[in-house]
């Protein structure tokens, strides 16, 4: 039976919903086709349908994790800042299980994956984000502390899975603070008190 257009989304929709879940959960090398179809109840003949190989599945998961940086409305370095409480709220998370991009890369162990061109498209993303919010602030070197920034990023999710500790992010925020002051940008402290346990948040930089 053909699907209508409508149907086709809402079935891929549910593929990918799933898929993302036992992908990041599980790994991408745990989990199989079949596992997949199984848990949505379809099968794998209808899968292959919507995505023709297990290589697809993993580009069009990493594809849906790929989300545009928001623009929040607080001053640059407030939100450079507030990067930093995003990332602890996601380490909070029961589901946290690391950065999926970077999970991605280190399971694949394929250079010429497209999920690693998907990898680094994302994390050279949130860099160019930094970037845009330190040539706000007028600082010397943009390009070099986004870079910078995005490595105290990239330690305290390492830290944060390793430890299981959601505080690593506040010891990073410390670090970029210490960074944008050498900067010679004025970083006040947050609004948020850190010393109220933080939400939950599904996705952050995971």
């Amino acid at each position: 039976m053909t699907l209508r257009p409508s149907g086709r989304v809402a079935m891929q929709e549910r593929i990918l919903k799933t898929t993302d879940r036992l992908f990041y959960r599980q790994g991408i090398r745990a989990v199989g086709v079949d596992t997949i179809a199984a848990e949505i109840g379809i099968s794998k003949r209808t899968l292959y349908n919507h995505f023709p190989s297990k290589d697809a599945l993993i580009v069009a998961y990493l594809s849906r994790r790929f989300r545009p940086a928001k623009a929040p409305t607080m001053p640059p370095a407030e939100q450079i800042l507030a990067e930093f409480d995003r990332l602890e709220r996601s380490f909070a998370s029961r589901g946290f299980r690391g950065c999926p991009f970077v999970n991605a890369v280190a399971e694949l162990g394929e250079p010429t994956h497209a999920a690693n061109k998907i990898a680094v498209s994302f994390k050279e993303q949130r860099r160019t984000w930094f970037r845009g919010l330190l040539i706000q602030l007028d600082v010397a070197d943009p390009d070099g502390l986004a870079t910078q920034l995005m490595l105290l990023v990239d330690g305290a999710v390492a830290a944060a899975l390793v430890r299981g500790e959601p505080k690593m992010a506040r010891a990073a925020k410390e670090a970029a603070r210490v960074l944008l002051t050498a900067a010679g940008v004025k970083a006040s402290h947050s609004r948020r008190d850190s010393r109220n346990a933080p939400s939950q948040e599904r996705r952050g930089e995971r």
